[in-house]
């Protein structure tokens, strides 16, 4: 698979399964952000790896080969490669979310329409246990909604990390939504990688896509995230095909870089739990290559690199074009 295919794969996102792999490949199923609620398989072919979702009537089929898989795009091989099996969530990590559920309404995201529950730590730490049992375990990587503050959802976190960090020599990283301590307390508890999603840098669809949230104040805490855990260790997803055009993306990207943020640009999923209620425009296999391409350029400026990422997407590349590991 070359970078290019790849990008094709990633812009469209959704593969129709052969009836004779339905009951043999096993799929994972997203809780946190736009994907949530959906399945999803992962194929490895050469160097890169794709996540595609798993949906019928799609233009892309997922079809046995030999002892590994073709896809077909409208009935023409296009990509051969292997199915990956997940560990939580995707390969080679626990990627576990805390709380399914959230109290905000950002306008692209399913999990408030979802009645997700609360893990607890036992759960976790069960799940992180099973997930090293198979020797492929690399890291943990934890996510979650708000299931009633900002606050109390860090707390929570906070005492999933330290639980963690007393069982497990791993990386570990963290994907909240943040409060003015809560890269200290994260920090401290023994996380070693931190994600804020700033989710866009257009002010204006910010504000209409993420009406309960202010841009600013998770950029002033990103800033403030990167003495505490370094270089190379605090990221932002940041999504494509919101309206956004390529000069404010990439004004974007070159911002959170000079505070020294890796963004990871992540193509739109559309969830049918918010039709109607925004416009998604998934971006073109060339869109994406081009904002890789320039993403890369600007992270070499400012002496940042994705290969450096442990937990979390950027390791994973399945949803996204990753710098320094697809292009």
């Amino acid at each position: 698979m070359t970078p290019e295919e790849k990008a094709f794969l990633n812009s469209i996102g959704l593969v129709e399964l052969d009836d004779t792999l339905r009951t043999r490949t096993e799929s994972s199923t997203a809780t946190a952000g736009p994907g949530a609620g959906g399945t999803s398989i992962f194929i490895h072919s050469g160097d890169l790896r794709v996540r595609l979702s798993v949906k019928d009537h799609s233009p892309l089929k997922l079809l046995p080969d030999g002892d590994g898989v073709l896809v077909s795009y409208e009935g023409r091989p296009f990509v051969r490669g292997q199915l990956e099996r997940p560990l939580c969530h995707c390969p080679e990590q626990a990627y576990i979310t805390v709380s399914e559920r959230c109290i905000f309404n950002c306008t692209f995201c399913p999990v408030p329409k979802l009645p997700g529950g609360i893990k607890s730590i036992d759960t976790i730490v069960a799940m992180v246990e099973e997930a090293s049992t198979t020797g492929r375990l690399k890291a943990i990587s934890l996510t979650s909604g708000v299931a009633t503050s900002p606050e109390e959802e860090v707390d929570r976190m906070v005492k999933v990390v330290q639980a963690l960090r007393s069982r497990f020599d791993l990386p570990i990283g963290v994907s909240v939504y943040p409060t003015a301590d809560s890269s200290r307390l994260l920090h401290d508890a023994g996380a070693d990688e931190i994600k804020y999603n700033v989710e866009t840098m257009d002010p204006l669809i910010f504000s209409s896509v993420c009406p309960d949230f202010s841009l600013e104040e998770i950029l002033d805490v990103l800033r403030d995230a990167v003495p505490l855990f370094g270089k190379n260790a605090v990221f932002s997803n940041f999504i494509i095909g919101l309206g956004e055009d390529d000069e404010t993306v990439l004004d974007g990207v070159s911002r959170l870089a000079e505070m020294g943020v890796i963004p990871n640009l992540r193509p739109i999923s559309a969830s049918p739990l918010r039709a109607g209620e925004i416009q998604i425009d998934r971006p073109s296999g060339e869109r994406l290559l081009y904002l890789a391409n320039e993403t890369k350029e600007i992270l070499k400026q400012h002496g940042l690199d994705a290969t450096k990422a442990r937990t979390m997407c950027l390791p994973c590349t399945g949803c996204d074009l990753t710098p320094f590991r697809d292009v």
